[in-house]
């Protein structure tokens, strides 16, 4: 029986074997791979741009810091320097909405000993954030604001209201650059590109330089996508002041398909 049912499958085998044509047979072998889809055919490159732009304004961050025994002595001391502070900004030009005190802390201190703790005093503090249009007159305010009573200067940082215009232009040109590579990069090989199949934009954060203060805190810029810090040759002003100017960058990755 077992052998009869053998034969009998055997049989059947050459039988369906004999249905198909050889072209048939060819048609149904697996299908390598097509190498000139354009998935499989691509050149990725990032592109890289920077400019250097000179600063219309500046963010001044200082701290003020009194102390006393006495809590309403000290701060009372606090609010007379501020308020001093904030008059000479005003007569500087600067408007009230661009001057904003943003910290305050008030903390009981105790010199501690191993057989007793001593109470040392209240510690007030306050930060005073000021924002400078006229950078020329930077040096008399920071001068002035020193003189009537701030202890710290928490951060000085040099920026551009012109921003969005200048990241636009950084942008425009890190796609040319990676436009550019990749057509070297294809150039070697004796290729050539084609049409972009991805453009990804490479958000960068910076560092403001509120976060050196009393109050820490990172500054995100992943809407702003650049980088945007003092660099450069400094340019010649009257006084020890010398902005510099800006760096603001932009990468961007692109996918060309090659043809």
């Amino acid at each position: 029986m077992k052998r009869q049912s053998l034969s009998l499958s055997i049989m059947a085998l050459v039988v369906v074997l004999a249905a198909f044509g050889p072209g048939d047979l060819a048609q149904a072998s697996p299908v390598s791979p097509d190498d000139s889809n354009p998935s499989h055919r691509l050149v990725t490159v990032t592109g890289d741009a920077e400019l250097k732009v000179v600063p219309d304004e500046v963010i001044l961050t200082l701290g003020v810091e009194t102390s006393d025994k006495d809590l309403a002595t000290a701060k009372k001391q606090n609010d007379e320097i501020t308020k001093r502070v904030i008059a000479l900004a005003a007569a500087q030009g600067v408007s009230s909405k661009d001057i904003q005190t943003d910290y305050i802390n008030i903390e009981p201190r105790y010199d501690d000993s191993y057989e007793h703790r001593n109470f040392v005093g209240y510690f007030v503090r306050k930060t005073i954030v000021i924002t400078l249009k006229d950078i020329t007159t930077f040096e008399d305010l920071l001068t002035s604001v020193l003189e009537a009573g701030v202890n710290y200067v928490h951060g000085i940082e040099f920026r551009t209201t012109e921003l969005r215009k200048h990241r636009d232009e950084a942008r425009a040109l890190a796609i040319r650059a990676a436009r550019e590579k990749a057509i070297a990069l294809a150039g070697e090989l004796d290729q050539e590109i084609g049409k972009p199949i991805s453009i990804q934009e490479d958000y960068a954060g910076w560092w403001s330089g509120y976060g050196a203060w009393w109050g820490d805190r990172w500054g995100g810029a992943m809407a702003q996508n650049v980088i945007q810090n003092s660099a450069g040759n400094p340019q010649q002003t009257e006084g020890a002041l010398a902005p510099g100017q800006i760096s603001i960058s932009a990468r961007v990755t692109v996918s060309f398909a090659l043809k």
